[in-house]
């Protein structure tokens, strides 16, 4: 039987050529690879930031936060009782991190504090829930996780 004998400048050659066969492939696999931003606007949001750490100060000097329940048909949202007769307005986004395609977005514009959203519009995975609204001229803000995985 004979060896087969490989001197050092050939295992240099090799050693170098599985480094760059390497390095190819993490960047082949890195261009296929999706990556989405938060929001399609995200160095516009960063810049307004300050706004929701305000409207985050004001939601906590609330007598309580905003409540949810979830059952198999609906997700209800409970303002505080501090907005019981007054006009809220506003949004709910529902941020799922898992695809951008599952985001959801709605309104809230009314006097009651009870706002309910049907579960068929949306998904079951897990949500950031992300809640603005308005009333009387002061901003609030909320998130929330909200885990909607069927039972």
């Amino acid at each position: 039987m004979s060896t087969i004998k490989i001197n050092w400048g050939a295992r240099i050659a090799i050693l170098y050529l599985g480094f760059v066969a390497l390095v190819v492939t993490l960047v082949f696999m890195s261009m296929k690879h999706d990556t989405q931003l938060v929001t399609k606007d995200y160095y516009q949001d960063e810049i307004k930031y300050q706004e929701v750490i305000d409207a985050g100060k004001n939601q906590a000097a609330l007598s309580s936060p905003v409540g949810f329940s979830v059952n198999n048909e609906n997700v209800t949202i409970l303002l505080p009782v501090e907005f019981s007769d007054k006009i809220v307005k506003g949004d709910v986004q529902f941020y799922s991190a898992v695809n951008a395609a599952w985001d959801e977005h709605f309104p809230i514009d009314g006097q009651s504090t009870t706002f309910i959203i049907p579960r068929s519009k949306l998904h079951p995975t897990r949500y950031k829930v992300k809640l603005r609204w308005e009333s009387e001229a002061k901003t609030y803000y909320q998130e929330t996780d909200l885990n909607l995985f069927r039972q």
